[in-house]
């Protein structure tokens, strides 16, 4: 990456930080997704129980492969086969010591800017699991919240929908078309402002871009 732009990363991240602290949220900044991987394993001790969103940024830090192969209690929602499993499993995640996420878009100020098709990413982001780590690109660093809210309508959900196979006008257009499509994936939309308990939230900022 050329180095003006790292440097700029860097200095947006110093100031997003300082502004999380603001709203009781733990902030760091990593060069890199290696970086990254390594801080979150720094963070989760072993053993912990660990519950985790859809989320691309994941797998290309290669957190879901660390922690899927590591010493952990591991809650995982891709195994789930039948309504029953899926209720025991999302009981379980809401009682995990963390879960794991990234975020739609995050402000300059320290706000979180995330909408949901089901709703359990958000519904943890928000409640239940001890921990909340969420680590993004800063391709996702957006002015205020309404840039933040525009950039998941018009950036990160298009190539949501196509992975997901929804069909949808942003999948087969490319941007939102304000839908009610039974496909649809913008259904909850959750502004985190401040974390009610201080440092459950902890934000892991990636001088890289990852995600949608």
């Amino acid at each position: 990456m050329n180095p003006n732009k790292k440097k700029a990363y860097e200095n947006a991240a110093n100031t997003i930080i300082k502004n999380l602290a603001k709203r009781q949220m733990e902030g760091y900044y990593c060069n890199t997704k290696e970086d990254a991987l390594k801080k979150v394993l720094e963070i989760i001790p072993k053993g912990a129980s660990i519950g985790w969103g859809g989320s691309m940024t994941l797998n290309e830090t290669g957190v879901m492969d660390a922690i899927k192969n590591g010493k952990y209690d591991i809650i995982d929602r891709e195994a789930v086969s039948n309504d029953d499993e899926y209720k025991a499993t999302y009981a379980r995640m809401i009682n995990a010591d963390y879960f794991l996420m990234s975020t739609n878009a995050i402000t300059m100020d320290g706000e979180l800017v995330n909408i949901d098709g089901r709703g359990n990413r958000v519904a943890f982001l928000i409640f239940g699991p001890a921990n909340v780590i969420v680590i993004a690109g800063m391709n996702k660093v957006v002015s205020d919240v309404e840039s933040g809210y525009k950039r998941v309508k018009d950036i990160a959900t298009p190539p949501n929908t196509v992975r997901l196979n929804r069909n949808t006008p942003c999948a087969v257009n490319g941007r939102c078309g304000d839908c009610m499509s039974p496909d649809c994936i913008c259904n909850s939309t959750v502004i985190t402002r401040r974390s009610g308990a201080p440092g459950r939230i902890k934000v892991i900022l990636v001088g890289e871009d990852l995600g949608y």
